[in-house]
């Protein structure tokens, strides 16, 4: 924010971030309640989110355009949370990620996000739209359902035997809602396709069950209750986001917050992982610059925020970003606007949202679930990348549908940093350089010199295979040339692995010479004072410096060559 200000800010800037949050606000809308529905919670902890984390880190973030609410990736792992623990564990468990966020973001972890490699989160996302949008047949079909179980195939198993029960007039909802989501952008993009969808669905749904006595639907008013100054209100309360103890009237022990500190770390990773990947794209649109630190630290500090309003945990959400870059947003004032902009509906059109039907909000995020699978992406990467990147996406997949985020990231980055390292050791090779033969048409080997090179990272995954081949150095050479001029780096398992080396070539009674490191194993062998202490082993700078030491190290002393003068002469 700050840095918005200070690059001037006009009246035009003003006008264009109030009406890009309007309509941000305005898409904003159907999305966070049909994303805290879909976790189990009111609508009305979605909106009071937006309002709250979005204005919160729209101030404090990193990112000028960045739009923050509860977005339907959240759901994977919040409908178990708030399944097993209640509203309660469910607040809590956001607090306690917003924490993490801050610390992540304090000890700039926001570039480490970048090392998650692309198949673990292809892998992931498309896990998590496959489990979005199983979770909205039962409303899509108005399956007569109390409430899913918590198992992927169970949810399916229970789906499968109340397919008999399907509602004709809950799915002519869905249908007719997936129509204009996908056909209204076709005629205008002028008025955002949700707003004209979901409005267009509810007065149709209102007329014809006054016309259709028989007709009707699911709604969020005859689902959802409140009771305001003793009176009970159908839908969301027309009030603002008060604040409140998120664990409510109890306390929270440690060990509750011990239980729930695997829910949190989860939240945390996959909110910095969206929020920032979100962020990216924004500055590929752009062409502006965020800071990933800061956009950690001001997350946490929305979700530490949130909950004591009643908001649930929050994220960058990349199609209201999207939405408020295309709509002509300048700096993060629009997102605050959006914030503002939801506020205002909460307190004015709250008994009209009563009306909205659940089969609307369920298509809704069945199409958010499809954008989000990016299937055509998927696909592509199936076919045209290696097997083993292959094998990793589809690990993370599987695992995201089948168990959850956590063990799904967890298992696909080890899997990912396995394959990493096969390949950079298969990078490193080595080669040994006998008597005579040369490098190029400069370079000679002396008699009784072999030079073996290595070429390539030293560490733990390529170094001891580098150096078992020195076994293979004839028995007939004395010193042996240890080139290691293109070898980048070395960590401690290549150190102790070519110390091993030295001491075999040192117990065979070869001479040693480690001739080229670069910067970096220098400082390594310095440390290790490689070279120190032992007459037979010897630093060089360079391959040609190391060749020189070998020929003084190997040339007869003059009292050898005196001696071999007089037994010559006398023969």
């Amino acid at each position: 924010m700050r840095r918005s200000f200070a690059q001037g800010y006009s009246l035009q800037r003003l006008r264009l971030d109030v009406l890009a949050g309007i309509v941000v606000g305005i898409v904003a809308l159907p999305l966070s309640m049909a994303s805290a529905i879909a976790v189990g919670m009111p609508p009305q902890r979605g909106l009071y989110t937006a309002i709250v984390a979005g204005i919160v880190v729209a101030l404090s973030g990193g990112s000028k355009h960045q739009v923050t609410g509860p977005t339907a990736a959240f759901i994977v792992i919040l409908a178990p949370i708030a399944s097993k623990y209640g509203t309660e564990g469910l607040l809590t468990a956001g607090l306690m990620a917003g924490v993490l966020l801050v610390i992540m973001g304090l000890m700039r972890l926001g570039r480490f996000i970048e090392f998650i490699p692309h198949p673990v989160t292809t892998g992931f996302t498309a896990g998590i739209a496959v489990v979005i949008a199983t979770l909205q047949v039962k409303d899509l079909l108005g399956l007569p359902i109390a409430k899913l179980p918590d198992g992927y195939l169970a949810k399916v198993g229970v789906l499968w035997a109340f397919r008999h029960s399907v509602s004709l007039g809950e799915l002519g909802v869905s249908a007719a809602t997936l129509a204009l989501l996908l056909g209204w952008p076709r005629v205008t993009k002028a008025v955002p396709a949700p707003l004209v969808a979901v409005v267009a669905v509810s007065v149709a749904s209102v007329l014809l069950s006054r016309v259709m006595p028989s007709f009707h639907v699911a709604t969020i008013g005859s689902r959802f209750h409140t009771i305001v100054g003793g009176r009970t209100v159908a839908g969301i309360p027309p009030l603002p986001p008060l604040p409140g103890w998120p664990w409510g009237e109890g306390s929270m022990t440690p060990g509750r917050l011990r239980e729930l500190l695997p829910a949190a770390f989860a939240i945390a990773m996959l909110g910095a992982i969206e929020s920032l990947l979100s962020a990216v794209i924004a500055d590929a649109m752009t062409g502006k610059k965020h800071e990933p630190n800061a956009e950690l630290v001001g997350l946490g500090l929305g979700n530490m925020l949130a909950p004591f309003f009643g908001g649930i945990a929050a994220t960058g959400a990349l199609a209201r970003t999207a939405t408020n870059i295309r709509a002509g947003a300048t700096s993060p004032v629009a997102a605050v606007v959006h914030g503002l902009f939801v506020l205002f509906a909460v307190l004015v059109a709250a008994p009209l949202v009563a009306y909205v039907p659940m089969a609307a909000l369920a298509a809704l995020l069945l199409l958010v679930a499809w954008n989000m699978s990016d299937a055509r992406h998927f696909g592509h990467v199936v076919r045209v990348a290696p097997g083993s990147d292959v094998m990793v996406l589809l690990t993370c997949f599987t695992l995201t549908v089948a168990f959850d985020m956590v063990v799904a990231i967890s298992v696909g980055v080890v899997l990912a940093a396995l394959l990493l390292m096969k390949r950079m050791a298969d990078l490193t090779s080595s080669k040994i350089m006998g008597e005579g033969s040369s490098e190029d048409e400069t370079r000679i080997l002396p008699a009784g010199v072999r030079v073996y090179e290595i070429a390539g990272p030293l560490f733990f995954g390529a170094a001891q295979r580098a150096m078992d081949a020195i076994d293979t150095v004839g028995i007939d050479a004395k010193l042996v040339v240890l080139a290691l001029g293109k070898v980048p780096a070395i960590d401690a398992t290549g150190l102790v692995a070519l110390e091993s080396a030295i001491a075999k070539l040192r117990h065979a009674k070869k001479l040693v010479v480690i001739a080229g490191p670069l910067p970096e194993p220098r400082s390594v062998f310095q440390k290790a004072a490689l070279g120190m202490g032992h007459g037979d082993v010897f630093l060089a700078d360079t391959l040609d410096r190391a060749l020189d030491i070998a020929k003084e190290r190997l040339a007869p002393s003059s009292a050898e060559a005196a001696t071999s003068s007089v037994v010559r002469g006398i023969a």
